[in-house]
């Protein structure tokens, strides 16, 4: 396989466009993609669970309240199986190319058996053959959005071990799933199986994706899934062993300003790469250089120098504020074309006192020209809203 996955986590203040760079650039363009049943999203969160990534199994209550229970694949075996599913697809098609120079040569040499071909003609068939070129599986992605809002460590559970990949882009080590994740991978892939009874004989049917195949076809498109593996690297489905192909990438985003998140060790992260989206790339400011903010009182205010000044002050060297890069909000922070006031207080100005100046409300009071008594509650500092964007467009820094 000649695709080479990604596997990154893009972070950086609110409001950046972390997702909207995963949706409209890198998917499209790195991976192209344009199949959309080979994007899978998420968003991570604390009650996220290592059932939700895997699956699980949970009841099921039909109309005569009868419970049953059902297995629900996760996020992470869905995107595991369309992969799979892409490879041995990429071989269906490199077999049914090979049906067709054989069927076209049959006709030309006006022969219906190869058994009666002469060694000149095997070799002819040979060379039609080995100009075939097998397409490429198609890419698949797993998209998680929020990354560090869930515990990562429990949710990837064993999939820790399938990050390492190797320089074409498989998982470096195997790891084995249980039988029923390994039924709801089957089902993902495009396999399922049931029983012919026939004069007391039951036998075992199976089909990929609704048309029937054999056992041996079943067998032989399980061994498509790793057979650009090295021989000694190779596994098994069939012996619940599991590996991430080249063809399956995974992005994550994450706000750093986040407070409530949970701890990633280094071990996790190393085993990623790390996109930094700064405030200014891609062009942002300028995809947004009509919008404006709508004061109760006052002239509309330009919401991108508004970002500029309010980023400059909160960078102001005399606060003193912990991380002051996290800090720093995007272009996107309200997604907007007209922006009221009512947004600036609910969403912006809570984010400013809540996340930026939540220890020290000094420099807030400072900036207001009021007092630090007259500054204690939030809702203080709303009914401020029209004299704070004032100040913030009027910041003598810029």
């Amino acid at each position: 396989m000649a695709n080479k996955p990604l596997q990154t986590i893009l972070f950086g203040s609110p409001g950046t466009g972390k997702s909207n760079r995963i949706k409209t650039q890198i998917i499209p363009n790195d991976l192209n993609i344009d199949d959309q049943s080979n994007i899978i999203t998420t968003v991570f969160h604390p009650e996220y669970t290592y059932g939700d990534f895997m699956g699980k199994l949970m009841p099921l209550t039909d109309s005569d309240q009868k419970v049953s229970y059902r297995y629900y694949t996760g996020h992470f075996l869905k995107a595991l199986g369309k992969a799979y599913s892409n490879i041995i697809d990429s071989y269906l098609g490199y077999d049914e190319e090979k049906k067709s120079t054989l069927n076209s040569y049959k006709r030309e040499i006006k022969k219906g058996n190869q058994e009666y071909f002469t060694e000149e003609e095997k070799q002819e068939l040979e060379q039609r053959y080995s100009l075939i070129q097998r397409q490429e599986p198609e890419n698949v992605v797993l998209v998680i959005d929020e990354l560090n809002r869930g515990n990562s460590a429990a949710i990837f559970g064993i999939v820790f071990q399938l990050l390492d990949r190797n320089k074409k882009g498989w998982s470096e080590y195997s790891t084995t799933i249980s039988d029923l994740e390994k039924v709801g991978l089957l089902e993902e892939i495009g396999f399922s199986t049931y029983y012919e009874v026939e004069r007391d004989n039951t036998e075992e049917k199976y089909k990929y994706k609704g048309n029937s195949c054999s056992r041996s076809q079943y067998e032989k498109y399980m061994e498509y899934i790793f057979d650009d593996l090295e021989f000694d690297d190779r596994i098994s489905l069939l012996d619940n062993k599991i590996k991430m192909p080249p063809n399956l990438s995974v992005l994550a985003t994450m706000n750093t300003s986040d407070n409530s998140i949970y701890f990633m060790d280094n071990a996790f992260k190393r085993r990623w790469d790390w996109e930094f989206i700064n405030i200014d790339d891609d062009n942002q400011r300028n995809e947004v250089k009509e919008r404006k903010i709508k004061p109760s009182t006052g002239n509309a205010v330009p919401w991108a120098d508004f970002v500029d000044r309010l980023n400059q002050f909160i960078c102001d060297p005399s606060h003193k504020i912990r991380k002051v890069e996290d800090k720093q909000i995007g272009y996107f922070f309200i997604n907007e074309d007209i922006i009221t006031e009512e947004q600036i207080k609910n969403k912006l100005m809570f984010f400013v006192w809540d996340s930026v100046f939540s220890s020290n409300r000094d420099p807030l009071a400072q900036l207001l020209e009021i007092k630090k008594g007259e500054l204690v509650t939030f809702g203080q500092f709303t009914r401020k809203a029209p004299t704070f964007i004032e100040k913030i467009m009027n910041w003598n820094n810029v």
